[in-house]
């Protein structure tokens, strides 16, 4: 019975439309991003299949160790084909991948990007900054501590939070001192932080969080 099972997923095709059943859609947070911002290049590590950032920015370099999302970005036929319809007019997107893991030296040129994506992947921003323009973006969430790491950088300034509300996602730059204070400030720590290998906890939360390099 468990092989017919592992039989049956390794038939699933892997693609942006059924990452999507499971993630859910994130273009609209990038489009929120891309009107704020207009970043042009930006690295995605630990994109998986997530094509999202492609919709809304016209250049992505998608990084992922998972050779399913290597054999994915491998079909640029398909590749193309789910991002039809869902970039903006007279826009066609550039999509690169890197097979690979983001805490080795990465074949990327250093301050190439202005906007660096850490979603639900790790400490991105201890291995990925010299890949960052000053000036550039970080946007990050909290789920394995990269935006608590990020928030205790003194060279990282927040500019805005995203929130994910009833399938809505919203880009605020308002009230942003009210964001990032520990309930707990003795944690506050950037090695404690990468020990435990998760992100603080907020008096008032954010879904992700937008910080700028000096």
């Amino acid at each position: 019975m468990a092989t017919s099972s592992q039989g049956n997923r390794r038939a699933v095709k892997v693609s942006w439309a059924t990452y999507r059943e499971s993630i859910g859609d994130r273009s609209p947070l990038f489009a929120e991003v891309a009107r704020a911002w207009a970043p042009k290049r930006a690295l995605y590590a630990g994109s998986y299949v997530d094509l999202s950032p492609a919709t809304a920015i016209p250049a992505v370099t998608f990084l992922d160790m998972d050779r399913r999302a290597a054999k994915y970005f491998a079909e640029s036929d398909l590749v193309a084909s789910e991002l039809e319809g869902r970039v903006a007019p007279k826009q066609t997107p550039e999509v690169d991948f890197v097979q690979g893991v983001y805490t080795a030296p990465l074949d990327v040129p250093e301050q190439g990007f202005d906007l660096l994506i850490s979603l639900y992947a790790g400490p991105v921003w201890d291995h990925c900054q010299q890949y960052l323009v000053s000036g550039g973006l970080l946007l990050a969430n909290t789920s394995h501590g990269d935006a608590s790491i990020a928030a205790l950088d003194p060279r990282l300034t927040l500019v805005g939070v995203v929130q994910h509300r009833d399938g809505v996602w919203t880009l605020s730059d308002s009230a942003l001192d009210e964001y990032l204070i520990p309930k707990k400030p003795a944690l506050a720590d950037a090695d404690l932080i990468r020990a435990d290998g998760r992100g603080l906890s907020y008096t008032k939360r954010a879904w992700a969080y937008l910080f700028q390099l000096e």
